[in-house]
């Protein structure tokens, strides 16, 4: 059927490619817009306003020091979870954009997993340094936890554009792989620390989520390979 000068119907409707472009290209200036990295940075900080908000207004239960150590440890396991999702999102949407969040998250995995720390050290021993010492040894759930953190120290030190050129790309990108010692270290000190209550829920989770997310690394990478082989026989 024909309209408007006998131009057919279909021939005026935009087509669902060309409707596609545009959205991802939306998509990509909103991911550039300046003010798109301080709106990330007042959401990621959302989660730390609510417990110092909920901790001053009495809203963490009958026991605050635990709500807080779960609740600033899930948030480091969270933040976790979406720094490492930023490649895999970034490569299967086509969009390259999203690489200048990952700094900022990761840099928020560090931030929450240093209150957990501070949880620990303040509610749990009040700063008492030797028997801080004694402690870590003694149980693996702190063990793990502490190695957790020593290991996302070298990241967030060197996550600046300084650093990476100080220690060159390939340098920098072969320490930051600890990521996924990061990642396997968070989990088992995760685990360690519901099996006193035989709960695993939340651990299978998230143990889910960053399997799912390392697995996309890993076959993207066998891709890469096999693409370059297959283009060194050409």
């Amino acid at each position: 059927m024909a309209m408007d000068g006998g131009m057919p119907l279909a021939d005026r409707l935009p087509a669902h490619g060309t409707i596609r472009s545009r959205k991802k290209t939306g998509l990509r200036r909103l991911l550039l817009h300046p003010v798109a990295k301080p709106l990330l940075f007042a959401a990621c900080l959302l989660p730390f306003a609510w417990l110092v908000l909920a901790l001053f207004t009495q809203q963490l239960g009958a026991n605050p020091a635990e709500a807080l150590q779960h609740a600033t440890g899930i948030w480091a396991l969270r933040f976790l979870c979406l720094a490492l999702a930023v490649t895999p999102l970034r490569v299967r949407t086509g969009t390259p954009q999203l690489a200048r969040f990952r700094r900022m998250l990761g840099l928020f995995v560090f931030f929450y997993a240093c209150l957990h720390l501070l949880t620990y050290l303040w509610f749990d021993m009040w700063f008492a340094w030797a028997d801080i010492a004694a402690d870590i040894p003694q149980r693996p759930f702190i063990l793990a936890g502490f190695a957790t953190w020593l290991a996302l120290l070298p990241l967030a030190l060197t996550s600046t554009n300084k650093m990476i050129r100080r220690l060159g790309a390939r340098r920098w990108k072969r320490l930051h792989r600890l990521v996924y010692a990061v990642a396997a270290l968070a989990l088992l000190h995760f685990f360690w620390m519901r099996s006193g209550k035989h709960n695993y829920a939340e651990v299978w989770f998230y143990a889910a989520i960053i399997g799912l997310l390392l697995l996309e690394r890993v076959l993207r990478s066998y891709q890469r390979k096999r693409q370059a082989r297959v283009g060194a026989l050409r």
